[in-house]
C-alpha cells in the first residue's frame, strides 16, 4: 500500500475525521460534524498528551482512515507497557481496498516502536464484522469489557 501515508493527525484533520466518525450506525446518534468546537476541544488536549496518538491515513491528499492510539505504562506483566486502539475508522468508499488492514499494521507497528509488548482494542458488541476482521489480524476475543457512562 505504497499510495498511502500514515501521520499525526493535524487540527486541518478534524472534519475528516469527524466525518468518518458520524458515518456509522453508532456514530450517526451520537457525533455532531455540523459543530465542531468540542472536537477541536478534545483535539488539543489528546494532541498534547505524549501518550495519545491520533493517527489518519491519507492518500491522493484526502483523509481517508483514523484511529486513535493510547499508551499505556502499567505494572501487570511485569511493568508491562501496552497500547489500546480506539476509534478505528475507514471512509466508506476505502473499505475492500486493504487500507483497514494496513492501518491497523501501522498501529502494531508503531506500538512496538513505543515500547509495547500488548495492543488491546474493543469493539462494540454490534460491529460482528468488525470483530471478524480483528481475529483476522491475529487478535482474540479474550475479555468482556464494560463501560459505565458518566454523563
Amino acid at each position: 500500500m505504497t499510495d498511502v501515508i500514515f501521520r499525526r493527525a493535524a487540527a486541518t484533520d478534524l472534519p475528516a475525521i469527524v466525518a468518518m466518525l458520524a458515518a456509522d450506525s453508532l456514530g450517526v446518534g451520537r457525533e455532531s460534524p455540523d459543530d465542531l468546537v468540542p472536537y477541536e476541544e478534545a483535539f488539543a488536549r489528546v494532541d498534547a498528551d505524549p501518550n495519545q496518538h491520533q493517527i489518519v491515513a491519507e492518500r491522493a491528499g484526502e483523509v481517508v482512515g483514523t484511529l486513535q492510539l493510547t499508551v499505556i505504562p502499567g505494572l501487570s506483566r511485569r511493568g508491562a507497557t501496552r497500547t489500546i486502539i480506539e476509534a478505528v475508522r475507514v471512509r466508506a468508499d476505502q473499505r475492500g481496498s486493504g487500507l483497514g488492514t494496513a492501518l491497523m499494521e501501522h498501529a502494531v507497528a508503531e506500538s512496538r516502536r513505543l515500547g509495547a509488548t500488548l495492543v488491546q482494542l474493543t469493539s462494540d458488541n454490534s460491529r460482528t464484522d468488525a470483530h471478524r476482521f480483528y481475529e483476522r489480524l491475529g487478535f482474540t476475543g479474550s475479555h468482556v469489557g464494560f463501560k459505565l457512562p458518566l454523563s
